[in-house]
């Protein structure tokens, strides 16, 4: 009955049942993808890593290297993820190549359209590392690929709908639903670290005024602490000692190890930034409503200095509290590694083309076989 319904629908009823068996198809490809070894990159400002990763998203192997000088051709780092893909392939049977790229990336995940740290624009990084690779390429942002992985294999298991949120030198994002990443009309969405939380604030790299990213991000934690610094406050003097009156020399980790070691001016910047960080979640609830939001990126490694005040705000700041469920704040379990094996475990879903197009150059060999085969024992007879 429903075959026959579904045959004599109007047309327009026919191709949003195909469309919803495809939707279907594509959420659960990642549980039918080949149990393959793929290949995952994961480019930032500083670094490119890469590593062979199964599909259980355990590391077989991984390698590293400075990213080339962003003055540089962006041949130069094609090159150098071509290394790095070429030396593993040479101890691992790789099916495919997925990069996770801190940048915009379009919607077909194929053309860098910006990387603030590289030199890339509109860049069509997946057709030229295929063409080099005789691989599958899969592209995308990273926060989308590090997202992936904790939803597959850490903080965001189970859950339908998930946000993740990456803090680094910026503010980067993902929202996964019903194990779909879901990019946007143009493929940028999740660029949370934009959002504007005070008009006329501090000048972003972006061009505008008062992003998120300014509050509550490593450069936002470190700027704080040179200013107090700078300025020689009494309660800077323990970081002033620290670095010996350097004032550049203060990083983001440095603050979080002066912070767990009872350093009062560090809790405190750390419980500024989450703070910040908490009513930036509560926006984000109140727009997306998800399950789950999942900390992840460097400063993220502060813990509980910093996700401890990131609920308590989320809380005092949250749309309807005390008549809606509440997200669940986690902090991402994958450590700097989940873009790479998210990437990994995204490619894989492409490998199938590449086994494919294998498989059929096995059999065409055999058929030539069998084919000279025959010929030579026809000649033989005669």
């Amino acid at each position: 009955m429903s075959t026959y319904r579904d045959f004599t629908a109007p047309i327009g009823s026919r191709r949003a049942t195909a469309l919803r068996t495809v939707g279907t198809r594509e959420r659960r490809s990642h549980l039918t993808a080949p149990r393959v070894p793929t290949v995952g990159i994961d480019i930032g400002g500083t670094k490119v890593m890469a590593g062979v990763v199964d599909a259980d998203g355990n590391i077989l192997e991984k390698l590293r290297t400075e990213t080339p000088d962003k003055s540089k051709s962006p041949k130069v780092v094609e090159d150098t993820i071509a290394e790095l893909v070429l030396d593993l392939s040479d101890r691992h049977d790789v099916h495919a190549v997925g990069i996770g790229a801190a940048g915009w990336v379009d919607a077909d995940r194929n053309r860098v359209l910006f990387a603030p740290h590289l030199s890339w624009r509109n860049e069509p990084l997946r057709d030229r590392l295929a063409s080099r690779l005789s691989v599958p390429v899969l592209v995308d942002n990273d926060a989308n690929t590090a997202a992936w992985a904790e939803w597959r294999f850490g903080a965001g298991r189970g859950e339908d709908h998930l946000v993740m949120i990456t803090l680094g030198t910026g503010i980067g994002g993902a929202i996964l639903e019903d194990g779909q990443v879901k990019r946007g009309k143009y493929g940028v969405a999740g660029e949370f670290g934009h959002m504007q939380v005070v008009p006329g604030g501090h000048r972003c790299p972006c061009g505008n005024r008062g992003c998120w990213e300014q509050y509550s991000s490593g450069n936002a934690l470190v700027r704080e602490a040179r200013e107090l610094a700078a300025a020689d406050s009494p309660v800077a003097y323990g970081i002033i000692e620290h670095v010996k009156g350097n004032i550049g020399d203060i990083t983001g980790p440095m603050i979080t190890e002066l912070a767990r070691e009872g350093d009062a001016m560090c809790i405190e910047l750390l419980q500024d930034i989450g703070q910040w960080l908490g009513v930036g979640i509560a926006n984000l609830a109140a727009a997306l409503d998800p399950s789950c939001f999942v900390i992840g990126g460097g400063v993220s490694a502060a813990d509980d200095l910093l996700i401890g005040p990131a609920r308590d705000a989320f809380r005092r700041h949250l749309t309807g509290r005390g008549y809606r469920p509440e997200a669940r704040i986690a902090r991402a379990q994958l450590g700097p590694e989940a873009g790479m094996v998210g990437a990994a475990d995204l490619a894989r879903l492409v490998a199938r083309r590449f086994r494919r197009a294998k498989r059929r150059r096995v059999e065409r060999y055999e058929r030539f076989e069998r084919y000279t085969q025959s010929l030579r024992g026809t000649q033989e007879t005669l």
